[in-house]
């Protein structure tokens, strides 16, 4: 890794440095701004210590991080497009990197300050897609050019729809837990606990149950938002130092044959489908040996693209032994060929075709959509120690001002089972949430089930929080890059 420095130069190698220390700082900061979500009702309804939740909490989202996959990360990473990270030229990719990460961290500083549980996914998407829109403005481009619209609009939507969904669940889950357990012990708050019999923890089962699922909160706030933090790493190393990140140097020749076979079987399926296909491929479009440069993604360029990939392909046993130019064209035609499969995978093949597709996806993506080990444990680290200090702000917020009343350790039960199953269901599908958002809705999902009531001011606060992060902080980071390159690009 450290033979990079030398090729770089010195200052290049400072703000590369810088670049990394900023990513891990702004992770560190969402450890203590996200994690009071995950230990807010266990310290509430005194199922935890408030000391021994959070430092368990930093150890389950080092955990979440470690073996949360890469599916997230590179959700993050899509939302440029190919083209602008490998094809902006060094001071631009500078600049675009610190206005982006300074418009990240100021604005989760300054909502952890007034403790808003504000979202630290709107916080950095928002941030990414400013620059990416500022970019496409200052040179004169489309849009499409300087971010990717459509993996925007999928993410966006998951962030909107996300906590609704976790404030209805919640709400349902506390209904059923009610009909099922009559018995009013875990239907108390910890003070009425204490004034009826006299114990101010909740009963056994209950206290398992609220613990085993802070702790999964924890896990699935590691593997969602960690993941967040490698793809941001995975960004600022692919802009600034593409000769070494843009593909996997580590790759041995059996995964580069793995990736030539997984093109070849999918231009293969192509093949046998043509006619369900006319529309995403144009099979009358010209497609030589011989190499030509692919500008861009389309349906006239996809078998070329294909065809491009395999000659690089068959020239090589390793990626060492590719030139800096030919590593740049290999990712982009990787993944140029997976987005038209992606287009593919949602039309009506048969079950078999969209099975193996989605199989041959997976190996021709792997050497580029990956990320170093020392990346991962990275941000793991910075995670997990950020969720240790700085909490307070937070959770006092989450545990007493969501709702009008005390809450209750069903309450919390149902809020904590509904969040951790949601954010693990969309780790798994690669999809970015808000850990903030789906537990602070759940909670107020369980407040107006339970006939609570909700304090209307922190409400709107929350709200406001979820309307403007997104684009003002497009609006920061985008002011910042326009700005920026202005008087030093």
């Amino acid at each position: 890794m450290f033979e990079m420095f030398s090729d770089l130069g010195l200052w290049w190698s400072i703000g590369l440095v810088l670049a990394v220390f900023f990513v891990l700082a702004y992770e560190f900061i969402n450890g203590f701004h996200d994690t009071a979500n995950a230990v807010a009702t266990v310290i509430y309804t005194k199922a935890m210590p408030a000391h021994l939740a959070v430092v368990s909490s930093g150890i389950f989202n080092f955990f979440g991080v470690m073996f949360g996959g890469l599916g997230v990360a590179y959700a993050i990473v899509h939302l440029l497009p190919v083209d602008l990270l490998l094809e902006m030229d060094s001071s631009q990719g500078l600049i675009m990197v610190f206005s982006l990460l300074f418009s990240a961290i100021v604005w989760n500083l300054g909502t952890w300050y007034f403790g808003i549980p504000a979202s630290s996914s709107h916080t950095l998407i928002g941030s990414i897609l400013g620059v990416g829109g500022a970019y496409a403005w200052i040179t004169h481009k489309p849009v499409t050019e300087g971010i990717n619209v459509g993996k925007a609009i999928e993410i966006m939507l998951s962030l909107i729809i996300s906590p609704t969904i976790g404030f209805i669940i919640a709400a349902l889950l506390l209904l059923a837990m009610k009909r099922v357990w009559t018995s009013n012990k875990i239907h108390k708050t910890p003070e009425e606990r204490q004034l009826v019999d006299g114990k101010k923890h909740p009963p056994f089962w209950a206290r398992l149950t609220l613990v085993a699922s802070a702790m999964g909160v924890s896990f699935v706030h590691g593997s969602n938002d960690g993941q967040k933090g490698i793809g941001l790493v995975m960004l600022v190393l692919i802009c600034m130092a593409p000769a070494y990140f843009a593909l996997d140097l580590n790759s041995r020749p059996y995964e580069l044959d793995r990736t030539q076979d997984a093109n070849q079987r999918i231009m293969e399926i192509y093949q046998r489908n043509q006619e369900t296909l006319a529309g995403v491929i144009n099979f009358s479009a010209p497609t030589t040996a011989q190499e030509e440069l692919i500008s861009h993604c389309s349906a006239d360029t996809a078998l070329q693209a294909m065809t491009n990939l395999d000659t690089h392909l068959a020239a090589v046993r390793t990626y060492d032994q590719m030139s800096l130019t030919d590593r740049r064209e290999v990712r982009r035609l990787l993944l140029c060929i997976d987005d038209t499969a992606r287009k593919v995978a949602k039309l009506p093949l048969p079950a078999k075709e969209l099975s193996d597709l989605a199989k041959w996806r997976k190996d021709l993506t792997a050497t580029a959509e990956y990320a170093p080990t020392w990346v991962i444990v990275s941000i793991a680290l910075a995670l997990g120690c950020g969720t240790m200090v700085g909490w307070r702000r937070i959770v006092h917020t989450v545990g007493e001002k969501i709702g009008s009343t005390g809450m209750t350790y069903s309450q919390g039960i149902a809020a904590q089972i509904t969040a951790a199953t949601s954010i693990g269901v969309a780790s798994l599908t690669g999809m970015p949430v808000s850990t903030t958002h789906i537990l602070s809705s759940a909670v107020a999902g369980t407040m107006v089930a339970n006939k609570s009531g909700l304090q209307s001011k922190t409400i709107k606060t929350i709200m406001m929080a979820w309307v403007l992060t997104l684009p003002l902080t497009m609006l920061l980071s985008g002011g910042l890059f326009i700005v920026t390159h202005h008087l030093f690009g």
